[in-house]
């Protein structure tokens, strides 16, 4: 097996980015404040990483529009059908993960 072209590779690298919004999408049950204590990152991280990434080829995407591709809904639905409240542990451990 040959070594993927550029342009091959770049669409590998979306077809995995698409499957791990998908991955996420099946499992609304993982809280961000989880993916923050166990990986560092989060469904808003990824947000913003697409719209740095538009920034840096000149397209223009708003943060609430990264958003609404990484979550398959407005943020502020998404919140309301999905975002349980932390726990304290929750919180304690994120704490910690910042200090």
């Amino acid at each position: 097996m040959s070594a993927p072209t550029d342009e091959t590779a770049q669409a590998i690298e979306a077809a995995v980015f698409r499957r791990l919004v998908q991955h996420l999408d099946e499992n609304k049950d993982v809280q961000n404040i989880d993916l923050m204590n166990l990986a560092g990152f989060c469904r808003n991280c990824l947000s913003k990483w697409y719209v740095a990434a538009a920034e840096e080829r000149g397209v223009d995407v708003d943060y609430e529009g990264a958003r609404e591709r990484v979550y398959g809904m407005p943020y502020s639905e998404w919140k309301v059908r999905h975002q349980a409240e932390a726990s304290s542990e929750q919180l304690a451990a994120f704490d910690k993960q910042r200090a």
